[in-house]
């Protein structure tokens, strides 16, 4: 299903189906492989995705690393930011915490219905003190529904799986949101779970299991699998649903190859790496135009596939992908701002910008509305900025005009799009249609004057070759 633009209103009757590809990956301290194309599906046939989430385990972490990280953002999300920007997708969240990394990217129309969104982290490696081990999440608001993606690290070793539930527990308890209408992460409308959860395969010994793995009878060792096994006893976990384990498991490899662990240690393989979600038992939700019937379904959630990706082999950690389908009946209508270019738009003169804000918006002298390229990263990937009160040239009760300097604007011109940011909110509160910005004659002179010295250099130049 293909998102409506920006600005248009949601049809309330309508489900929406949302394409969530949700992406796990200890990737032990290395670099980003060159290609990710296989492992974000961006090759295969039909509707894209609308929502990508990405949580990495052991980013490098080291002292100098993570020092330069906090001062710039660190080489996996510049990496991600390069692959989903020129496909219409921004970085609409991320938090990192140690080793631990999430990110949320999502398609540009999307962006004004997505609100309240949060981070929060738990540390449990050496005893909370160093974020080694914990969680990670990012909370949001979907089209009115809560929804939380939780990216965890848990304790290794075989005879941990004890702490591994202690320490997920704590987790859950530890990760309270200002949002008194979901105080505890377990309140979502929908939670995802995933991460290098290091649970192992119990009791059978290590010839077994790689011989139950060369001859794909994955099923012999799923009764063993410790997180299986604690699904079944622990009450907080039966909620949780995953999907079948139809794949090798994906630790512990040599690098750079698809053979286990040939090393003095050899590790017994395990599934590690896993995706489970949590679906709440909704109440009905009302929405800002009415009521729901009596136990009408609102939300609901479809697993698609849950693979592995085998060819990649920077890491002993193979990771994993999990492609669902959101079903939601959006209980929001209208963005909050909807925004506007007025006119033409190039550099020779100032131009101008109108909004209109819903009754209950939130404004503040400190929101601002930024112009963007339209294959922006994130939201301070800006080319300039008006704020709303300074810049205000004009205000009636249904529309305010606001106006950048000329000296602002990008004398080459091209494809942009103005963003609203609320500061009250800490997101996007309304995205206008991309629209052209004319090239000024100064460009244009500056380019032909280029053409000439090309010219000059190659004057038998032919003509270019497209590969493609």
């Amino acid at each position: 299903m293909e998102p409506r633009g920006p600005t248009q209103p949601i049809d309330l009757e309508i489900m929406k189906n949302l394409r969530l590809h949700l992406v796990t990956w200890n990737v032990g301290t290395a670099s980003p492989p060159p290609d990710v194309t296989g492992l974000l599906q961006l090759s295969s046939q039909g509707p894209g995705m609308d929502m990508y989430v990405i949580g990495l385990q052991e980013v490098n972490s080291k002292i100098i690393n993570f020092l330069s990280d906090l001062a710039f953002d660190d080489p996996w999300s510049i990496f991600f930011m390069t692959v989903f920007s020129p496909l219409g997708y921004i970085k609409l969240s991320s938090i990192r915490m140690q080793g631990l990394l999430l990110l949320v990217f999502v398609k540009h129309a999307h962006i004004p219905f997505i609100r309240d969104i949060h981070t929060h982290y738990t540390r449990t490696g050496l005893y909370g003190y160093w974020g080694n081990k914990g969680g990670v999440t990012i909370r949001m608001s979907l089209y009115g529904h809560t929804i939380c993606f939780m990216n965890c690290h848990l304790p290794a070793h075989i005879e941990n799986a004890e702490q591994r539930l202690d320490d997920f527990e704590k987790i859950l308890e530890m990760q309270q949101f200002e949002d008194e209408n979901v105080p505890d992460i377990l309140d979502h409308d929908i939670l995802f779970w995933f991460g290098d959860l290091n649970f192992r395969i119990a009791d059978y010994g290590i010839h077994f299991v790689r011989e139950s793995i060369s001859n794909s009878r994955y099923n012999l060792l799923w009764e063993k699998d410790q997180l299986n096994m604690a699904k079944k006893k622990e009450a907080f976990l039966q909620e949780f649903i995953e999907g079948p384990l139809q794949f090798k498991p994906t630790y512990k490899f040599d690098l750079h190859s698809d053979v286990y662990d040939t090393s003095g240690k050899k590790r017994k393989p395990a599934w590690t790496d896993r995706i489970l979600w949590r679906v709440k038992n909704l109440s009905q939700h009302p929405s800002e135009d009415g009521d729901l019937s009596e136990g009408e379904q609102t939300i609901s959630v479809t697993l698609n596939n849950y693979i592995s990706h085998m060819s990649y082999g920077i890491s002993d950690h193979k990771p994993v992908t999990g492609t669902f389908g959101l079903q939601i009946k959006p209980l929001l209508s209208t963005p909050l701002v909807t925004l506007n270019p007025e006119g033409e738009w190039n550099a020779v003169q100032d131009v101008l910008i109108s909004y209109s804000t819903v009754s209950e918006f939130p404004s503040s002298t400190w929101d601002w509305i930024g112009l963007y390229q339209v294959a922006f990263r994130h939201v301070n990937d800006y080319v300039t900025y008006a704020w709303v009160k300074d810049d205000e040239i004009s205000s009636s009760e249904d529309v305010t005009h606001v106006y950048i300097s000329a000296d602002e604007i990008p004398h080459a011109g091209g494809e942009f799009l103005l963003c609203y940011y609320s500061h009250n909110m800490q997101s996007i509160a309304g995205i206008s249609q991309p629209f052209q910005i004319q090239p000024s004659k100064r460009s244009a002179e500056k380019e032909l004057a280029q053409e000439n010295i090309n010219g000059i250099e190659k004057p038998h130049s032919p003509e270019p070759y497209n590969e493609f």
